[in-house]
């Protein structure tokens, strides 16, 4: 039997302002709008159609005795249908309807200058704000007087480590202990054989101790295939992943290169190493982003990149493709994950000091691929540039591609010269000196949106009633959330 929604049949809205204006002036949230994503500043067209809650989340919700409210067809671009909202105790409502007299708002992406308009004096709006990329509509949230929490600025709080990372920083830091004591580590050519999680806290640790060079290469490579041997050279393994089917461990061995096995250090000191460290550590006051899909951004970035780049540099061969990664962070980890699963050969990832002015044109030259994960400070953005116009004039070749992941826009810059403000998915990469730049308002949503607003959904629902307890109202804000009120408090 099929049932129709009529989304104007649904809710007697003459009984609804009393109650609602009540919790206005309530410090609890007891009820939360879920709006449809519409066209906005950072979404032209409404191409970006991931909405913020998933049915089932809804439901969540609306167990913990939280009325929600969704908009008729919030779910629609990413396949969740009225029916399935309805089914978890949602109360649909019109878009004429679903912003008057609600406490709590939540979409995915800014508002729409229209629907601020729409908000009531004293309401909160929980939402990827970009708050300093947009001043005029920040201006226009603070004329209404409507609280603003960024969701991009959550973070976890404490910061939260897990015992992997952990491991692979801590047998990392053993690798690198002959260097530091001799003085070479400026010198130290690094190689990574293979991606994995277990790998990735040992790349980032040696990203910011600043050898001479890291590269994350393909665990098939023969020996002749290596680029780097002897006493300035250190090859990091996971022999729990790694079957040196091609001997190369004792090839690399008989010609004076060092070697580290991270299985081998977790059986030998793991568990003591890591119960140490926390023991001598006490947890950082604020951690990663609690609303996020970082890696997934980085894959799709990396995804796209190299998808353009074989469609307008048809010459150039996957494998053998000269691909540079800037920064070892959560999203250029993402990258790094991709280009890795495509297949390149060596993938070269750049630290602080091997993205100095001095030294960066060095990687730039000749390169097929540039992909941008590493941020800056705010004092920094607009006024130090990582990849210049002149990188994409004299060094960078043509065709090639620069993908950048961490954007901004023209009142907050990217590190990436080229790129005054975030391109969209009317128009996602535009061309300069011949070389192809992208930096996207939401990479996932190239290809992942489904996946990635199931994932935001339930990372929504845990800061709203789990640890964080969001919806006890703006009086009681957690340091993880304080810190993301833009705007306000009202």
């Amino acid at each position: 039997m099929l049932v129709f929604v009529s989304c104007y049949a649904v809710l007697n809205v003459s009984t609804l302002p009393k109650s609602i204006c009540m919790s206005l002036n309530s410090p609890r949230y007891s009820s939360i709008a879920l709006v449809k994503e519409i066209e906005s500043p950072e979404n032209p067209g409404g191409l970006e159609k991931r909405v913020a809650l998933v049915p089932s989340d809804v439901g969540q919700l609306v167990q913990a005795g939280i009325k929600v409210y969704v908009e008729c067809g919030a779910g629609d671009g990413v396949g969740f249908s009225d029916e399935e909202y309805l089914k978890n105790n949602a109360i649909m409502q019109t878009a004429e309807q679903i912003y008057k007299d609600k406490a709590l708002i939540i979409k995915f992406k800014g508002p729409a200058l229209s629907s601020i308009e729409q908000m009531s004096e004293g309401c909160t709006l929980f939402c990827m704000a970009h708050f300093h990329s947009y001043p005029d509509r920040a201006i226009l949230l603070k004329d209404r007087r409507i609280n603003v929490i960024a969701m991009e600025e959550i973070c976890e709080s404490p910061k939260h480590d897990t015992d992997q990372r952990i491991l692979g920083r801590l047998a990392m830091n053993e690798a690198l202990i002959p260097f530091f004591n001799d003085n070479s580590i400026g010198g130290l050519r690094v190689r990574i054989i293979g991606w994995s999680e277990r790998l990735r806290g040992a790349i980032n640790r040696c990203g910011n101790r600043g050898p001479r060079s890291l590269q994350v290469i393909q665990p098939t490579l023969s020996f002749d295939e290596l680029d780097a041997t002897g006493s300035n050279a250190l090859y990091f393994y996971d022999s729990q992943s790694f079957k040196d089917q091609q001997d190369i461990l004792i090839k690399l061995k008989n010609a004076g290169t060092h070697l580290f096995d991270l299985n081998e250090f977790e059986h030998q000191h793991g568990q003591q190493a890591i119960a140490s460290y926390r023991a001598s550590h006490q947890p950082e006051e604020f951690g990663l982003r609690r609303i996020q899909c970082l890696h997934e951004t980085g894959q799709a970035g990396a995804r796209y990149g190299m998808a353009l780049l074989n469609a307008k540099k048809q010459s150039v061969d996957r494998v053998n493709t000269k691909a540079v990664i800037l920064g070892y962070g959560n999203v250029a980890q993402g990258a790094l994950d991709e280009l890795h699963q495509q297949g390149i050969k060596n993938i070269h990832v750049l630290g602080r000091s091997q993205t100095a002015k001095s030294r960066i044109d060095y990687w730039l030259k000749d390169v097929d691929i540039v992909v941008n994960g590493a941020e800056q400070s705010s004092e920094l953005r607009g006024k130090n540039f990582l990849i210049s116009n002149q990188h994409l004039k004299d060094l960078i070749p043509e065709q090639s591609v620069v993908i950048d992941l961490v954007g901004g826009s023209a009142t907050n810059r990217s590190p990436v010269e080229p790129v005054i403000s975030c391109s969209f998915l009317t128009e996602p990469y535009f061309v300069q000196d011949g070389v192809l730049v992208s930096s996207l308002w939401g990479w996932p949503m190239m290809g992942m949106m489904r996946e990635t607003a199931i994932r935001y959904s339930g990372q929504i629902v845990e800061v709203l009633i789990g640890h964080e307890k969001l919806i006890d109202g703006l009086e009681q804000l957690k340091p993880g959330v304080q810190r993301a009120l833009v705007c306000g408090p009202f």
